[in-house]
């Protein structure tokens, strides 16, 4: 008698994810979210997918994170902190007698160098702002506020140092920024093309040409 034919999906069951503690668990969950939306974007982001990423069954997902919502809250909380850390210790300080152009090349060339170690996490903030969900461009807004009062700081100490004629700091701050922002998500698509070396290169021309 032949015995009865079996499918591959009998013959090879589905491997899942060895048990973990929740926390563990929960920041596998979250790193399989962030590796789905630098590979394909968020809206390509499900429950379903998150937990096929992970290994996992839906309902580990669900039990761990309520909603897709809720986890995309707690990556971006997530993200938000470390990306805030490391600038904090990429960023230089500068010295009394500093050139504040070069303080501020060397700070664009500190947040580069930040994309360069953990590009995933920063194409969370740097995808174009059409492609972000309303959450993610309610984090990247306040984190854009947090940063241009930081900047704001050095930029009108430069300012002042350089006898600049420049009236309208604020809109010079948020100038600043966008450049740095679409200096980074060129060096995340193209980092060959757009290496670090040219954009600040780039940058320092730049503002050599409006001091003189």
């Amino acid at each position: 008698m032949t015995p009865p034919k079996t499918t591959a999906s009998e013959q090879k069951p589905r491997r899942y994810a060895p048990r973990l503690p929740p926390q563990e668990r929960r920041e596998q969950l979250l790193d399989a979210t962030l590796s789905l939306i630098a590979e394909k974007g968020y809206e390509s982001v499900s429950m379903e997918g998150i937990a096929r990423k992970a290994g996992v069954t839906k309902p580990v997902v669900y039990d761990l994170f309520g909603s897709l919502a809720d986890l995309l809250e707690a990556l971006l909380e997530r993200e938000e902190e470390r990306a805030l850390n490391q600038l904090a210790e990429l960023m230089p300080t500068p010295a009394e007698d500093a050139d504040p152009a070069k303080v501020l090349v060397d700070g664009l060339d500190a947040f580069l160098r930040a994309i360069e170690t953990r590009p995933d996490a920063w194409r969370l903030s740097l995808m174009p702002i059409e492609a972000q969900p309303g959450i993610v461009r309610e984090h990247v807004e306040r984190d854009r506020t947090a940063v241009a009062k930081q900047l704001a700081t050095i930029v009108r100490w430069g300012v002042e140092q350089l006898e600049v004629p420049i009236s309208d700091v604020d809109l010079l701050v948020q100038t600043i920024i966008t450049l740095a922002e679409q200096g980074g998500r060129l060096h995340l698509d193209d980092p060959e093309n757009y290496s670090r070396e040219r954009i600040t290169a780039f940058t320092a021309s730049l503002l050599d040409s409006v001091r003189g």
